[in-house]
């Protein structure tokens, strides 16, 4: 039996996971979680084999989460299901350490069959997510500016862009005030912006983060 822990802040949306995959004989939804403070609770509470996670959380984002995860249940592994295309989250995702990415617009059928490939062989490759490790792998140099930044550098992005302050990410974060705006610095300088409001430009422009989600 394949043990599911599900992690999305949309109570509907776990709902429609959770129902889809009861339906199947092989697997078992045995937790939930809706906040990123909640997931490694609930794993400790309930013993799962796979982690569906959402990587647009509220507060510290799904990337930390994995990254928790991976350090507290090395051997949970973790299919990333996200509103976000491939391009846009498949490789930092696959670096932190999930065993695959999916986009939430794909059939019921293909979360089944990503759920028993994360559990039986440890990966679940989509052709678009191939593609873009692929890029990645050839370290092409002339695609944007954003496939530069760091992970850290990319979540303080996501708040900033969320509208939250440098004193609000930094307790996110548990970093400090000066940590961030350091972060934020980085970041105008990588993107060539002048300032937050340019970031923020800068990411709706390119299409980073759903406004819904942030």
């Amino acid at each position: 039996m394949i043990r599911v822990t599900l992690v999305d802040d949309h109570p509907i949306v776990r709902r429609g996971l959770k129902d889809t995959l009861s339906a199947e004989t092989d697997i078992v939804v045995v937790g939930e979680a809706a906040r990123s403070e909640e997931v490694l609770a609930a794993l400790s509470a309930s013993p799962c084999d796979v982690v569906l996670l959402d990587i647009s959380l509220p507060g510290r984002g799904g990337l930390d989460v994995l990254k928790d995860i991976r350090r507290s249940f090395p051997d949970v592994r973790v299919l990333v299901v996200s509103t976000h295309d491939e391009s846009q989250y498949a490789v930092r995702a696959m670096r932190a350490g999930a065993a695959g990415y999916l986009s939430k617009n794909g059939a019921p059928e293909e979360l089944v069959h990503a759920v028993r490939s994360v559990f039986h062989t440890g990966r679940y490759i989509t052709e678009p997510v191939g593609a873009a490790l692929a890029d990645f792998a050839l370290d092409d140099r002339k695609g944007p500016r954003h496939e530069l930044l760091s992970d850290r550098e990319h979540e303080v992005l996501r708040l900033l862009v969320a509208g939250r302050t440098v004193s609000d990410i930094a307790s996110d974060l548990f970093l400090s005030v000066k940590t961030i705006s350091t972060y934020r610095t980085r970041l105008m300088e990588k993107l060539g912006v002048r300032n937050t409001a340019d970031l923020v430009r800068y990411a709706i422009e390119h299409q980073l983060f759903d406004q819904s989600r942030v």
